[in-house]
């Protein structure tokens, strides 16, 4: 688990915490133990954004060193979660949005902010929320300044579970939830993330299909497919 940590300024990304999150991922990344990664902020936020001091003297070198930390989460090979309890405010909102799945608790609010803030919003968020929510909820949010509860957020789609509870809990229903792919494969997780990735740009299904084959006969070679399917076997025969 990675959780982003200045709770003093309610988890703003300076360069510095933003150079700390990326190195935090990388580190996920080559820990071969590592099959999914967890992205929290510490408490009462999840992030409220980029930190508006040096936010105020960046040009474009300090934007992108500032962007750093939530495109190395959306960058990441592996499968990412994100445990927002609190407040998910402008950069802030990139980062819950650069998780491959979000969860969130009945403290989170999900808020673009960059518009009220006389700034352009920046770090491909229009791109990742009309993606994700599409255009006219993206529209809202970013043009409109609608702020988002949890449970509006489930229901455009923006995050897939909410949780009852406090931080704590939020995050530990990310962890379980992280479970399943860090059950299996860590070869495989990373593959078929891939292959999501490319089948998400796709029109037709043959490409997907097409897509799919060469990783799914790759897979059907590993010593992880027989053993799981030898036992499965053995289980169905009542051995």
């Amino acid at each position: 688990m990675v959780t982003v940590t200045d709770p003093e300024r309610r988890n703003a990304l300076s360069t510095e915490l933003s150079a700390q999150l990326a190195e935090a991922v990388t580190a996920c990344e080559r820990n071969g133990r590592v099959h999914a990664v967890v992205i929290t902020g510490a408490p009462p936020a999840f992030c409220a954004g980029a930190d508006l001091s040096a936010l105020g003297e960046a040009g474009e070198e300090g934007l992108r060193r500032i962007y750093a930390g939530f495109l190395a989460v959306a960058d990441c090979r592996l499968p990412t979660v994100a445990a927002v309890g609190g407040a998910a405010v402008g950069a802030g909102l990139n980062l819950a949005l650069a998780c491959d799945v979000r969860l969130a608790g009945p403290r989170a609010r999900f808020d673009a902010r960059f518009l009220r803030l006389g700034l352009h919003p920046g770090g491909g968020m229009s791109w990742m929320l009309q993606r994700l929510v599409g255009p006219q909820a993206a529209a809202a949010m970013t043009l409109f300044g609608d702020v988002l509860d949890a449970a509006e957020a489930q229901r455009v789609g923006l995050v897939h579970r909410v949780v009852d509870g406090e931080h704590e809990d939020v995050v530990e229903a990310a962890v379980r939830f992280a479970g399943a792919a860090a059950a299996a494969p860590r070869e495989l997780v990373v593959a078929t993330k891939r292959t999501m990735r490319t089948t998400a740009t796709l029109d037709e299904h043959t490409a997907a299909v097409e897509t799919e084959l060469v990783p799914q006969l790759a897979s059907m070679e590993s010593p992880a497919f027989a053993e799981r399917l030898a036992a499965m076997r053995k289980r169905i025969s009542g051995g």
